[in-house]
């Protein structure tokens, strides 16, 4: 340029900090020879929103005297919620206390500091201080006090409105509905003169998530208009509520209108699958639509095959994943572990360290149960310590349970119980306790059982998982009057035992059994089949009543 004045140094200076160069603008603005309120504001401006608050605040004090109308709306502004921004609420109240009092638009932005740092009674205080409101902070005031749960308030302000517009009725009746209050919000959403389809959407979400599917249904129904937020709402509803079926009715439904699906789509679906025949259903859906490489939503496929035991189906998935990533490896891992692969499991953890993903408290969970599997004590010692010195990963009182439960079963009690001994006190719970009393049960120390199921008995009184345990030990060494103490105290604490419980999945149909349970339409040929199929073996096996410890 033959000739650069104040302007076409402001815009030179706004282009740069609109592309993130902070350094080049404040070289610029250093040069300018003469500078003008625009030129001051952006850099302001610029500084905040990088969060070089010093320099916001030294061009701030240098520009015209605070009372001058030089300092327009957007500089007072500015600075007041670049200081907001960055938590320094003191100082933002600071400047604004300094300011012209009749500037509307920075009062609402000192308000909306407030609202956005929790402080809704600071908030409250000032707007009613305003001496004149306008609707964007009637609007912020209505959603801090919806933020805050303060029913009451926001009821009250937005029934003083003098006219609330979209904005005022969508953030009420969303806010309600956010604050699980369905009955309210669907009272102001019923009086909504123009319903958005973001009430709408939060009023299905709220009905979907409170379990009530046919009011749900009903709103979804009567829409006029349908978004891809109104179909994931009414899938997920389905997937977590039911009827069966239902979620992948509506699935087609959707593919049907036209509406593409996402990842928040296929992710509720997987969660209404109950059969190994509707999980590979939805796999192949996914693989139809292009999405068999999005790492998150491969990663729940393994989870799900693994929960329903196919273990197979879920490496399959797992090697298919490109783009693996700890939550893969992790997953995959817990598969192999939670299904007794504890070599798989070790092998997997091995390929993880290779391809260069840093475990987390997680993985260690996978890979220490797997070494409890297959009896690798020293590996078991050694992952414990790499977590802590190789990775800074804190043990939880998972990770010490894990470690005790592979002492326990390597019959080395001593060093089991010394690891329970010098953990810290906070993380000592019922599963490493629990972990050490079964040990003391598989190795017949009914001494150290007795200590530790009194431990654990008074940690928990009233978990049955204690007294179970500590009742089996007493068995398993044939102390047959210490059983019977432990049984009269769970009958004396009125301690409820959890039911023993067992299902299998036959032609896409789940079958579920509780201990004693004859409610099964085919109960009397099952027995039958336990009687002289089962049990046979069992007594081969060495099992008796007297001594049940043989199967563990």
């Amino acid at each position: 340029m033959p000739r650069r004045d104040v302007v076409s140094y402001s815009s030179m200076i706004c282009v740069y900090l609109k592309n993130n160069n902070l350094q080049r603008a404040q070289k610029l603005f250093r040069a300018m020879p003469e500078k003008n309120i625009v030129a001051d504001s952006t850099m302001v401006s610029g500084y905040v929103k990088a969060g070089h608050l010093d320099e916001a605040q030294k061009i701030f004090d240098h520009m015209p005297d605070m009372n001058m109308p030089e300092k327009n709306v957007v500089t007072w502004t500015t600075a007041i919620l670049g200081y907001a921004r960055n938590g320094l609420i003191d100082q933002a109240r600071a400047i604004f206390d300094q300011m012209p009092k009749e500037i509307v638009v920075s009062w609402t932005a000192m308000i909306k500091c407030y609202v956005e740092n929790y402080q809704s009674d600071e908030a409250y205080k000032l707007f009613d201080e305003m001496h004149q409101h306008n609707l964007y902070s009637w609007n912020i005031m209505i959603q801090g006090c919806l933020d805050d749960n303060r029913v009451d308030e926001v009821v009250q302000l937005f029934n003083s409105m003098p006219q609330p517009n979209a904005i005022s009725w969508t953030t009420m009746v969303s806010g309600l509905a956010r604050n699980k209050l369905t009955k309210l919000a669907r009272e102001y959403f019923n009086q909504m003169p123009n319903k958005d389809i973001a009430a709408w959407n939060a009023m299905i979400t709220a009905y979907a998530d409170e379990g009530q599917m046919a009011e749900a249904s009903q709103l979804f129904n009567l829409m006029p208009e349908k978004n891809i937020v109104s179909w994931n709402a009414i899938i997920d509803g389905y997937a977590r509520n039911g009827p069966e079926g239902e979620a992948f009715k509506h699935l087609t439904l959707m593919l049907h209108c036209c509406n593409r699906l996402n990842e928040t789509t296929l992710t509720s679906l997987l969660t209404s699958c109950e059969s190994i025949l509707e999980l590979l259903q939805a796999h192949l859906l996914v693989v139809r639509l292009g999405f068999e490489q999005d790492t998150s939503l491969v990663n729940a496929f393994v989870t799900m095959y693994s929960r329903s035991g196919d273990v197979d189906s879920a490496q399959l998935a797992f090697e298919n994943i490109e783009a693996k990533d700890v939550v893969s490896w992790t997953t995959m891992i817990l598969a192999y572990s939670n299904h007794g692969y504890g070599n798989h499991a070790l092998q997997a953890f091995v390929r993880m360290l290779w391809s260069g993903a840093n475990p987390d408290e997680v993985t260690f969970i996978g890979v220490l149960s797997a070494c409890s599997q297959v009896g690798l004590v020293r590996k078991g010692q050694r992952l414990f310590d790499l977590m802590r010195h190789a990775y800074s990963l804190e043990p939880k009182a998972e990770h010490y349970s894990c470690l005790v439960d592979i002492l326990g079963r390597a019959g080395q009690i001593d060093k089991a119980m010394r690891v329970v001994c010098e953990m810290p006190l906070g993380k000592k719970d019922g599963a490493v306790l629990g972990a050490l009393l079964g040990a003391c049960k598989l190795h017949g120390d009914v001494r150290l059982a007795n200590h530790i199921g009194e431990e654990l008995i008074e940690l928990e009184p009233t978990n049955s998982g204690g007294y179970v345990l500590l009742a089996s030990a007493y068995a398993t060494c044939g102390k047959w009057d210490k059983f019977a103490e432990v049984r009269k105290k769970v009958k004396e604490r009125k301690v409820k035992k959890v039911p023993g419980i067992s299902q299998i999945e036959i032609k896409g149909k789940t079958h579920v059994f509780f201990v004693g349970d004859k409610s099964h339409d085919e109960s009397e040929e099952i027995y039958i089949l336990l009687r002289e199929k089962l049990l046979p073996l069992m007594q081969e096996m060495g099992y008796s009543r007297g001594n049940p410890s043989v199967i563990v």
